[in-house]
């Protein structure tokens, strides 16, 4: 079956293969790829057009990495000898382009469906075996489904008055058209201050005619230090490429970032302020991640990078009432317990007159109109109304597919009092499927990319051993799960991460039940437990071979 056939040419009779991936992103296509070459009967289902998986549905103004290259890609020296980028934090139309390359040289899409959405898989006791419905209504039967959906495959937009009355244009910033659509002119409100609505603000601000930013709570952005990459200085890069991605390994999120030893509050006032200077300057994640051991940990030492954080905002916006909007005196949460944002020009944008910041947390909105949006009885009119809202990260791409088990039980039923896996990977009640970049595994806390290997190469293993063990059937406990999700609890409550209403904690979903929804040990004390319960003989699963005829 290839990629490029269409729905009505598929077979409509159950095909059976060694394994099933949902998703085409880096931990889909890695895992094809691999697989593959250990020969796995694999396939992919991607419910996009194209390879890319986040970057196929991310294609809003502005849309763009917040990982610098080379670490947001795969480390097969095959692939980066000659793939130059344009920029240090490239945009989704590169990372498209990127994906096709990946594509040509890996020769993936004669095993990849596209179009081809998963909305149902039962798991077939008889058999072993997973029966898989994408929305054609084909079942497709798999010894082995490796779920690879995403930390941010199921958009949230809140339930706000009078959404369904706006008579301009509203989209979510996930289901962007495909075709683009131009602000030059318009009238443009932007609802969410995250990634998505920092970058699309970026573009929106230099052709608007009027931008009107709705933030409920303020979001502690990044210097990006975005800069041109030319062919000569990626070929003086690819020098150190292998010490980086080795790095990348290394590290506790993913990066190549060396690690730090230091404290905070054992060092000088003078010392303090040059690390954070030399962070801030290399830009990207290194302020958040690469300048004191205990930012997460301690609040005393967390302060010091916010005051810093804080002085650089204000010194960038020149309405003192504004600049205290976007950067308050008492900082709306501990500094780095949400995900930053990286930006460019974000609060040089408030200097502007063509655009106004509107704070929810002193006025909240009030309802959308057939005009705009309504605030302290004062309508904003709008042409064009952007849904930063969010996602329900993590597990909502899992559990709004109907996954059945053993025992009748639905993921989403399993888990309707909060996550629980044994070691990120595996489910009980749930045999033979595997979660890549999932929850309870480093996930959003590891540059993505990394982890589609790091993780991504275990999984693989696991799976070459069942082969070789002639296992046909493998699960985790209940006890192995109740173990690994207390685990994570521990550790998650000897940072500042629950501090804060992030979609790290599945806060920004109502009703959602409040966890550290991502593994807060690093990468390296992660997949060192992954690899002794490996040595071990997969500790915390049942095992069960073939029977005989």
């Amino acid at each position: 079956m290839t990629g490029n056939q269409s729905k009505s040419a598929q077979s409509s009779q159950p095909a059976e293969i060694d394994v099933l991936i949902v998703g085409a992103g880096f931990a889909g296509v890695y895992q094809l790829q691999q697989l593959r070459k250990r020969g796995f009967n694999a396939q992919i289902f991607e419910a996009g057009a194209t390879l890319g998986g986040i970057w196929y549905w991310n294609c809003y103004p502005g849309a763009r990495v917040d990982t610098h290259v080379p670490m947001y890609e795969f480390s097969d020296k095959d692939l980066w000898q000659d793939w130059n980028w344009s920029e240090r934090f490239p945009d989704w139309a590169e990372l498209r382009r990127y994906f096709a390359y990946v594509d040509k040289k890996w020769d993936l899409s004669k095993d990849i469906s596209f179009n081809t959405r998963v909305i149902a898989a039962e798991f077939d006791e008889a058999q072993s075996q997973w029966l898989v419905t994408t929305d054609d209504g084909k079942v497709t039967r798999a010894n082995s489904v490796v779920f690879c959906t995403g930390f941010a495959a199921k958009s949230y937009i809140p339930e706000f008055e009078g959404l369904e009355d706006f008579e301009g244009v509203s989209h979510h910033t996930a289901h962007w058209p495909q075709e683009g659509l131009d602000f030059t002119g318009k009238r443009v409100g932007i609802i969410g201050t995250g990634a998505s609505g920092v970058q699309v603000a970026q573009e929106a601000g230099g052709t608007a005619a009027a931008l009107t930013i709705f933030q409920r709570t303020p979001i502690l952005a990044l210097a990006m230090q975005q800069k041109k990459l030319d062919v000569a200085t990626q070929d003086e890069m690819k020098k150190e490429y292998p010490a980086r991605y080795k790095r990348r390994n290394e590290s506790s999120g993913g990066f190549d970032f060396p690690e730090t030893e230091k404290s905070a509050l054992e060092v000088s006032d003078e010392e303090r302020n040059a690390t954070f200077e030399d962070a801030w300057s290399k830009g990207g994640f290194s302020f958040w991640s690469n300048t004191f051991n205990d930012i997460l940990l301690n609040m005393e030492a967390n302060q010091t990078a916010y005051d810093f954080w804080r002085s650089k905002v204000h010194a960038r916006v020149t309405d003192p009432a504004i600049a205290e909007t976007l950067a308050p005196k008492i900082a709306p949460h501990p500094f780095g317990v949400k995900r930053p944002s990286l930006e460019q020009n974000y609060y040089e944008l408030f200097n502007q007159n063509n655009v106004a910041v509107v704070d929810l947390k002193k006025t909240p909105l009030e309802k959308i109109t057939a005009a705009g949006v309504q605030v302290d009885g004062k309508e904003h009119e709008l042409d064009i109304l952007v849904m930063a809202t969010g996602f329900d990260a993590v597990t909502g791409g899992l559990i709004q597919i109907d996954i059945k088990g053993t025992r009748g039980e639905t993921l989403k039923q399993h888990w309707e009092k909060g996550a629980k896996t044994q070691l990120g990977v595996a489910v009980n009640g749930f045999p033979n499927m595997l979660l890549v970049y999932g929850p309870q595994s480093p996930s959003g806390f590891c540059n993505g990319p990394s982890c589609a290997e790091i993780q991504g190469d275990w999984i693989i293993k696991m799976l070459e051993d069942m082969r070789q063990q002639e296992i046909c059937r493998y699960e985790a406990t209940a006890e192995a799960e109740a173990t690994w999700t207390d685990h994570v609890n521990m550790i998650g409550e000897m940072t500042m991460f629950p501090k804060a209403d992030s979609w790290y904690m599945g806060a920004n979903i109502p009703g959602k039940p409040r966890q550290i929804l991502n593994y807060p040990g690093g990468v390296q004390l992660y997949m060192e437990q992954c690899n002794n319960a490996a040595k071990e003989g997969y500790t915390g699963f049942v095992l069960e071979g073939f029977k005989s005829k």
